[in-house]
């Protein structure tokens, strides 16, 4: 027992490091340090059989209630059902000091977590770290979008159950659009501007200077990445890095892009909208009701309670199409179990139960409409989930594309931020569109090393 107590002090230590050493800015990350210390130490102290996993949970601090990624009811059953306890923990809420928690626990090798959250975007930069779950799982792969499940697979390694997949969408007022004439949401990216354009300024007209047309997070962060890699998609610009390692971001088709969206600053856009986080433009859109057209997160109408003044005015449809069609960024979360873990077979038997739950609890979401929200033309991923909702006859809604997260792998922290810099640059002015593409390409490659499409 003393050998094991002086191992486990050993553990202790290093996750001490992580709580002092590396983010001592955030206080929620030295209580989870805390109780990751108290985690690994109770092993001296409880009988051999008795097993407590730790799973560390991004989206744990969220006001989601139960619709948070795992539930504590969720998290009750399994332990009545397993005997096995659970540490459900928190996590800071930003997602690259998120990453960066993360990654230090799994690079480090502590025994604890056992169970990580994992964002799409993380696959490359993580595998090395995670165990392999697809012999554990192989029945359960059709079941999943294929696209999704490539999101999480990295050199053949499934590093991670898809757990609540998420899709970009556009949100509209339904009310706006009849009032001034649309019996459908905007199909394309003209559509958009036209209807933009004349709402705001009916709506101007009426007494609500400050009403925009078309609202989204415009800060440098994730959010504008992902944004602007559907910009340029749509318009078939291609992927910033392609799965062949070939950096195709320098082209006119994404120049373009860029462009329009820099082009709807000040005319359907609020200039504000180079600081505003994804809650800046949902609570524009939810809560303010100052805008006609707000692109969001499908989760948003998923797992939020019917309480916003304007929900009941809402609806929900595919991102517009560009002259290459339509794209929905893929998001969301997938379950991963550590290496380093000193309960595996525990941990993935976690994974099972909860990847089980959440497939009962999509099944009977997708037998009843949720709330009033008018859904029409969903992105292909949602659209499964929700197959009683109307789609045009004349085009599909959205596939989903992938960010360079995969390809891109440890770098894509730094690929991400290189290219929401280079689209910031553009929105405000700084620089042409042409110039900050012909940049990134060059900062691109300093980072990866890859070739770029000229070469």
């Amino acid at each position: 027992m003393a050998t094991r107590c002086k191992a486990l002090e050993s553990k202790s230590g290093i996750i001490h490091g992580v709580r002092f050493g590396i983010f001592r800015s955030f206080r929620l990350v030295s209580a989870v340090a805390a109780v990751l210390l108290a985690s690994v130490s109770a092993g001296c102290r409880k009988p051999p059989e008795e097993v407590t996993l730790t799973f560390l949970d991004p989206q744990a601090l969220l006001d989601l209630g139960d619709h948070r990624m795992v539930s504590d009811p969720a998290i009750k059953e399994f332990t009545q059902e397993t005997g096995i306890r659970v540490n459900h923990l928190p996590t800071p809420q930003d997602n690259r000091a998120q990453f960066q928690l993360f990654r230090d626990l799994l690079q480090r090798g502590v025994s604890a977590p056992d169970v990580y959250g994992v964002d799409t975007i993380w696959s490359g930069a993580l595998a090395g770290y995670l165990v392999d779950l697809k012999p554990y799982f192989t029945s359960d792969m059709p079941t999943f979008d294929p696209e999704v499940l490539a999101t999480y697979t990295v050199q053949g390694k499934l590093i991670g159950m898809p757990y609540h997949p998420n899709s970009s969408v556009l949100y509209y007022r339904t009310d706006l659009l009849r009032k001034y004439g649309y019996s459908l949401p905007p199909k394309n990216w003209g559509e958009l501007e036209t209807m933009a354009a004349r709402i705001q300024k009916g709506e101007r007209d009426s007494g609500k200077k400050d009403f925009w047309g078309f609202v989204w997070p415009g800060t440098v962060r994730e959010s504008l990445s992902h944004i602007a890699l559907e910009w340029q998609v749509t318009e078939g610009g291609g992927h910033v890095i392609e799965a062949d390692r070939t950096i195709t971001v320098n082209n006119p088709n994404t120049v373009r892009a860029w462009e329009r969206g820099a082009h709807w600053l000040g005319w359907i856009t609020t200039p504000g909208v180079i600081s505003y986080t994804e809650w800046d433009a949902s609570n524009t859109f939810w809560i303010a009701g100052n805008a006609a057209f707000a692109r969001g997160w499908a989760d948003y109408f998923q797992r939020h309670p019917p309480d916003e003044r304007f929900h009941q005015e809402a609806g929900v449809t595919s991102v517009p199409a560009g002259k290459a069609g339509r794209v929905s960024a893929l998001g969301g979360w997938a379950l991963a179990v550590s290496s380093s873990s000193a309960h595996r077979a525990e941990a993935i038997r976690l994974v099972e139960f909860l990847v089980k739950k959440e497939a009962e609890a999509e099944s009977v979401s997708s037998s009843k409409p949720q709330w009033q929200l008018q859904l029409y033309d969903l992105p292909v991923l949602l659209a499964k989930q929700y197959p009683w909702a109307p789609k045009a006859g004349d085009l599909s809604g959205a596939t989903v594309v992938s960010r360079p997260s995969n390809v891109s792998g440890a770098h894509y922290e730094e690929v991400s931020r290189a290219y929401s810099e280079a689209v910031h640059s553009v929105l405000t002015r700084q620089s042409t569109a042409s110039a900050a593409a012909s940049n990134l390409e060059k900062e691109l490659v300093r980072i990866t090393g890859f070739e770029t499409a000229h070469q």
